[in-house]
Parts: C-alpha cells; sequence; structure tokens
C-alpha cells in the first residue's frame, strides 16, 4: 500500500460530513492511499511520497457527467463557429456532419480527449461514444480515470438535405441491434480489471430513439442496477418537433413515458418550457424534473458557440434540481466549463446574485456525484475516495491570492491544474499525463483531421471545399 502526504497546505476545499457542503480549510496537511482519504488536518507520521503543499490548493477531483471524447478532438479549428441560422444557430444537422471522424480515428480522439480532462483536473467521466472502437475499454482502462461508459444507440438518424428541415432516417431494427452492443460494451466495462470502470444506459436522442426503445432501455437500466441518461431539451429544433409529435414538452414527454426519476438524468435540459426562445404556454419542466429527482448535464460551452444559453442554472438549482457539469465536446477543459457555467448563468437571469463561484464548485463535484449515484467521489474528507487535484498558487495568474476557486475560474484557467491523483495514484505530474501518451495520439489526430478536410466537400449536400464550409478567421496573405 503505497501512501501520499501532502503536507503543509495554505487551501484545502473539504468537504464537512456534517453539512454536506464544502469549506476551505487552511495550512493542513492530507493523508491518501489506494484504499482512500486517511486523515485530513496536522497528520503526525511519514508516508511513502510527501509532498511539500505549501505552494497549492488541494481539490476533489472533478466529476464530468457529459463528454463524447472519441468523436470530438477532430473538430478543433473547424466546428467552433458551424451553425445554421435557418436550424435556430444548430450545427448539428448539416453544418457539422461533413467534416465527420472516420471510425479509425477514434482511438486517438480518446486519448487527446482525456489527457485534457485529466489536464483540467477531471478525475470521473461520463463518456459517451457514438460507437465503441476496438479497444475502447482498453483505452478507458489505461487512462488511470473513473469513467462510466455510455454507450449511444438510435432508431434514427438526423439530417437535412435542403440547409431548412430536419428530417429522420428510421430503422428501428439497427436501434434495437446497437442496443444490445452498447449492453456488451457496458458489460465488459464493468468486468475490466481495474475496477474503476462502470456503465450507464444512454439512449441517443429523444428524438431519434422510438418509445418502445426508451421505455425497454429505461426498463433495462433499472432492472440492472444501472443509471440512464438521454440528450433531450438541447435544440430548439428538438423541441419543436416533439412538440410536433406530441404536444407536450421533451421533459413532460419522458415524464409521461415514466422515465424520469433518481437514477435518471437529462443530457443538456436547455429548451425547457420556461426559456425565451419556445414561447410554450407550461411551466411545469422545472417542477417535473424537482419532483421526479431527475439531475441535468449542463455543458454550457458548445451551446454557447451557437448563441444558445440555459435560462438559468441559478433557476434550475434553485427550484432544487441537481444539476452537475459536463464538457460535450472540445475543448474539454473543465475549468473553462466552470467558468462558463457562472458567468453565463448571471447573464441569462440578468442577476449577478442569482448564481455563486461555490454554487458552480457543488455542481462540477458534488453535483456530477449526486447524478452517478456516488456518495464516495466529489469531496475530500477521510473515507472518501483519494481523487486528489493540486492547483499551484504560485503562479502569476493566481497573485494576489485572496479566494483561489475564484483566481482559478475567472483568471488562471487549467493551465494551475498541476497533479493529479486517482484512487491514490498520480496519473499528471507537473502538468504531465503518466498514462497516456498525448504527443503521439495528437499526430494521429492531425493526419485524421487533414483526410476530414479532403472528404468534406464531398459529404455536404452543398458540395462545397472545406474552406468554403469553415473558412478561416483570416484571409490568408498571397504569396510575395
Amino acid at each position: 500500500m503505497t501512501t501520499t502526504l501532502i503536507r503543509n497546505a495554505p487551501w484545502l476545499v473539504a468537504l464537512d460530513r456534517q453539512s454536506g457542503q464544502h469549506q476551505y480549510r487552511r495550512n493542513v496537511d492530507i493523508l491518501f492511499d489506494e484504499t482512500g482519504i486517511r486523515d485530513i488536518g496536522r497528520v503526525d507520521g511519514s508516508a511513502d511520497t510527501v509532498i511539500d503543499g505549501s505552494g497549492f490548493m488541494v481539490l476533489p477531483g472533478f466529476v464530468n457527467i457529459h463528454s463524447h471524447p472519441s468523436m470530438q478532438a477532430i473538430g478543433k479549428g473547424i466546428v467552433e463557429e458551424l451553425g445554421n441560422p435557418k436550424l435556430f444557430g444548430s450545427g448539428l444537422y448539416d453544418s457539422k456532419a461533413p467534416f465527420r471522424l472516420h471510425p479509425d480515428g477514434y482511438p486517438a480522439s480518446q486519448q487527446v480527449a482525456l489527457c485534457e480532462l485529466l489536464l483540467s483536473g477531471v478525475t470521473t467521466v461520463l463518456d459517451i461514444p457514438m460507437r465503441p472502437y476496438p479497444g475502447y475499454v482498453e483505452i478507458l482502462g489505461r487512462s488511470g480515470m473513473r469513467v462510466c461508459a455510455a454507450p449511444m444507440f438510435a432508431s434514427a438518424r438526423w439530417y437535412s438535405e435542403n440547409g431548412h428541415h430536419v428530417e429522420y432516417a428510421w430503422d428501428v431494427a439497427e436501434g434495437e441491434r446497437q442496443f444490445r452492443a452498447a449492453m456488451d460494451t457496458i458489460e465488459e466495462a464493468e468486468k475490466h480489471e481495474s475496477g474503476r470502470l462502470s456503465g450507464m444506459v444512454y439512449p441517443a436522442q429523444i428524438d431519434t430513439c422510438t418509445p418502445d426503445l426508451i421505455r425497454e432501455s429505461h426498463r433495462v437500466a433499472r432492472e440492472t442496477g444501472r443509471l440512464w441518461q438521454i440528450h433531450a431539451a438541447q435544440r430548439a429544433v428538438e423541441f419543436y418537433e416533439m412538440t410536433r409529435r406530441h404536444g407536450v414538452t421533451p421533459v413532460r414527454w419522458l415524464h409521461d413515458l415514466g422515465v424520469l426519476g433518481p437514477g435518471s438524468s437529462v443530457g443538456h435540459g436547455l429548451f425547457i418550457d420556461t426559456h425565451s426562445w419556445v414561447k410554450w404556454p407550461t411551466r411545469d419542466d422545472l417542477t417535473i424534473l424537482k419532483e421526479t429527482g431527475t439531475s441535468v448535464a449542463h455543458c454550457p460551452t458548445p451551446f454557447a458557440r451557437y448563441g444558445h444559453v440555459m435560462e438559468s442554472l441559478g433557476d434550475y438549482l434553485a427550484a432544487g434540481i441537481n444539476v452537475g457539469l459536463g464538457t460535450d465536446c472540445h475543448p474539454h477543459d473543465f475549468v473553462m466549463e466552470m467558468a462558463w457555467a457562472a458567468i453565463l448563468g448571471r447573464v441569462a437571469s440578468g442577476r449577478l446574485e442569482r448564481l455563486t463561484t461555490g454554487q458552480v464548485f457543488d455542481a462540477a463535484t458534488l453535483g456530477g456525484a449526486r447524478a452517478l449515484n456516488r456518495t464516495d467521489i466529489g469531496g475530500l474528507a477521510p473515507g472518501m475516495q483519494s481523487d486528489v487535484v493540486l492547483i499551484d498558487i504560485r503562479d502569476p495568474a493566481m497573485r494576489p491570492l485572496r479566494d483561489p476557486l475564484r483566481s482559478m475560474l475567472y483568471t488562471a484557467g487549467s493551465r494551475v491544474v498541476r497533479h493529479v491523483f486517482i484512487g491514490g495514484r498520480q496519473v499528471v505530474r507537473d502538468r504531465e499525463v503518466l498514462t497516456m501518451d498525448l504527443e503521439t495520439a495528437l499526430v494521429e489526430v492531425e493526419k485524421w483531421q487533414r483526410r476530414a478536410l479532403d472528404e468534406a466537400p464531398a459529404r455536404s449536400f452543398v458540395k462545397l471545399p472545406a474552406d468554403t464550409l469553415s473558412p478561416l478567421s483570416l484571409p490568408v496573405a498571397g504569396a510575395a
């Protein structure tokens, strides 16, 4: 058993077991090993590894409850400003489609994204792949992270042939086949020797799954003791599609199906009946989420690119809804996600006092843990898992230092994440990921991005070159 002792940390965010709240502790030690956190305070004795904590703030590892690592790294520099104003700004249906990553590029993309998550302090992640690839579970295990594998399955795919109307190609039998394959992958993950992998049942989107598939997947999740999540209320197009089909909001429809509850969560949940864009007559969705005990996975950054915002995170929390945070797509930078959650939450409500830094930190830790039905992660207290993050408070961006969480979120960002431990094992040292080869994976992703750019014209219904579909931010000057 290897023990690690961090001595004399000026700042440590500890979980007070009695109140269930985080609190700052000053000038303390923390002792942990593979079995968990053994002590916080003034620790007598020695350990196998002793770290001078005088330059660090010690945090619990962040819990990311919505992420797509295997598909997203390719989009850097391409998709950040892709959106269709005729489809409420979303780029999911046509604008991004020409730049799909070839499945052979999934392993490299997975490793790049998982490294990014580690370097931003994430120790637990809900990983939602489009399709698991050979070696998927092995990479999850090698990462050293706590990963909940949630392969998606769907009865239909969406597409647009004209840029102003979304259509659905249905194949119910294929959806059932994907469901069975997803369950096989979940079982493989749960048997992994690391003991850090688990599974979640994940019908892909509310508008691409039949009611029968949604109900059946939820039934299987409950009978097998697993959690359940679905993308819902994530886009205005989807909101109006579901109201067209059923005459009720996406949240209400899921409630009517009987699939909401303490073990269920909604991926994104932006476009509910109180959202100013939808002009829907009811005001029931927040109450439904609260009364059923359903969690919401909030990922502000990718939607902000489209001009979309949750209205508002403070309102969800005030309603008593459990909200966790996720990165969804690149950049898989969890500290950035926390900052945008705070800032956009205030913008959406028009009220500074509606949302505090402490509330956002809670969502990033305890909120995510609750959504995953875990009481042993998301906090630092004796007996909890030894998932520990060290923040460099000597970095110039952290100084002058009065409130280190505010300095990290609003000024320094993830660059001050220095060391990360998961289950007592160090996985990041001096901002170097120890479990995966980031540079090799980046080179591989760059190769697949070039291929996607070459193939984009053939995949686009308008048949235009990649540089026209996604022009550079500035024109390139001609040769002298």
